[in-house]
């Protein structure tokens, strides 16, 4: 796992298991603020070892960005921490996310140890203030990647965890491309030094206007072309042919998944214009 430092008090710990997912530690005297859990224990571990070296008495609060497996699978391990997230992230997990973990435990045995943990701290609404050891960090309810999701700022930092709200593709099969075009637009007014990615790298303040215009162009861009192929009204063989270059994106970044999504979002996109047709996919 690599660990970066981004500010004074704040690391981001990126997994070398699992498709570049990231988390954070917000460090303060009266203890740490976790972002996100990872989903194996091995590197799991070493997030709550670190927030145990880095503050007082280890975290005092792990928020789950949203439920899941990738993000919220590590919470069991900080089990005198509050567990925060947005209310639908509680309900999504009981209910989508639990039989997801059995069915995951399944075909890989290293996650057997796992146990699905629920919020002890939710809110609705717009957002949330956690303030600890002096530093605050607002939760954002930004929608669009699912419909719980929550991006992390450290204020006084001026460090935002956008979480899967921006990636090096953005995905939506999970969510909503509306809902995600004004979560990434709310990005644009927020002051920002560093943003972390739910997947990939730390993008620089001079960086993130240009990356959050290109996420919603290729928004914008797969939309227009799905629309086109199912006016055309020949099935979903010519998605194929759609690619991630003519939308703007790159396939290189997260070892070759990036193609795996964009394809994903085309055939999701695909089959809610159909039935928005009320057609059969």
């Amino acid at each position: 796992m690599l660990r970066e430092r981004v500010s004074e008090d704040i690391y981001v710990f990126t997994s070398e298991v699992y498709a570049q997912v990231t988390a954070g530690i917000i460090a303060t005297p009266d203890g740490a603020i976790v972002v996100d859990t990872l989903p194996f224990p091995g590197e799991s571990r070493q997030v709550a070892a670190f927030a145990a070296h880095v503050s007082p008495g280890g975290a005092r609060y792990v928020v789950l960005t949203h439920y899941h497996a990738d993000h919220a699978y590590g919470a069991y391990l900080f089990p005198k921490a509050d567990l925060v997230a947005h209310q639908r992230a509680r309900r999504l997990l009981a209910e989508v996310g639990a039989p997801a973990l059995k069915a995951a435990q399944a075909e890989a045995p290293e996650l057997e140890e796992v146990r699905l943990r629920l919020p002890d701290i939710t809110f609705e609404g717009g957002d949330m203030g956690l303030q600890l050891g002096g530093k605050v960090v607002r939760l954002i309810h930004a929608p669009g990647h699912t419909d719980d999701m929550v991006m992390v700022y450290a204020e006084d930092a001026h460090v935002l965890f956008a979480s899967d709200t921006l990636m090096p593709v953005p995905s939506v099969v999970d969510g909503d491309v509306d809902a995600l075009r004004a979560s990434l637009r709310f990005i644009d007014q927020l002051q920002v030094e560093n943003l972390v990615e739910g997947h990939g790298e730390v993008i620089l303040r001079g960086e993130v206007s240009e990356v959050v215009q290109t996420s919603i162009k290729y928004l914008d861009c797969i939309e227009t072309r799905v629309a086109k192929v199912v006016e055309a009204g020949k099935g979903r063989e010519p998605l194929r042919k759609i690619t991630v270059e003519q939308c703007g994106l790159s396939r290189i970044p997260l070892g070759g998944l990036v193609q795996q999504i964009h394809m994903a979002n085309l055939f999701a996109l695909y089959n809610r214009m159909l039935a928005a047709q009320g057609r059969a996919a």
